[in-house]
């Protein structure tokens, strides 16, 4: 039985375009795999706390120094112990201001721990996260993969770097972009996202076969 991640970071609840995408994937993947086991983390509904200087004390190890430091330690572990355990990585993931939103970022926050998800080396830093594929759907009210406004994309270079430090570098991105530029063209990046993910997901399922 496989199991599936899925964190999705929008402050739109269901109106959310990265959200209905996710689920979306995860209808794909359930269809392979009936047992699929989902585990959900909605950072828009129940965010995980931006660091403090005790949260940012607990995560760099050691024994707590008080309650805070405990919980965060405790949270850490419980947020890595969901991505260590699933096969598959779903991030719904809306661009906020050229980048992605904070909850997420928070997330990483926790979840990037030395000696735990990585750890430094002669040779450089070293993922301890691996054998894991993430996708990586993203929502943008512009066009961001190419074209004049290319430049101002800190979302999906961020996210790259961020999962690939901790080991995780089979990552598919699914963009629907130019949400902002009307009903038709929301309309139309949101079907031709479903439609990627739904090739995406059936092409990994052929090679895996």
């Amino acid at each position: 039985m496989s199991t599936v991640l899925v964190v999705n970071s929008s402050a739109l609840a269901g109106a959310s375009v990265s959200r209905q995408l996710a689920e979306k994937a995860v209808a794909h993947l359930r269809a392979q795999d009936p047992g699929l086991r989902v585990v959900t983390r909605d950072l828009g509904e129940t965010p995980v706390p931006h660091l403090t200087t005790d949260a940012a004390t607990a995560i760099r190890g050691g024994e707590p120094a008080n309650a805070a430091q405990a919980a965060t330690q405790a949270l850490s572990n419980t947020l890595i112990g969901e991505l260590k355990a699933a096969d598959t990585v779903i991030i719904g993931a809306p661009m906020y201001n050229f980048g992605i939103a904070s909850t997420l970022k928070a997330w990483f926050d926790h979840v990037l721990r030395a000696g735990v998800t990585f750890r430094y080396t002669e040779t450089g830093p070293e993922g301890l996260v691996t054998g894991k594929r993430a996708i990586v759907i993203e929502s943008r009210g512009g066009l961001y993969s190419e074209g004049p406004a290319q430049s101002y994309d800190s979302q999906e270079p961020h996210l790259r770097t961020l999962l690939g430090f901790i080991g995780i570098t089979d990552v598919t991105f699914i963009r629907a972009e130019k949400l902002a530029f009307g009903p038709e063209a929301r309309e139309q990046a949101i079907g031709a996202a479903h439609a990627e993910l739904g090739r995406h997901i059936e092409e990994r399922q052929r090679q895996a076969a």
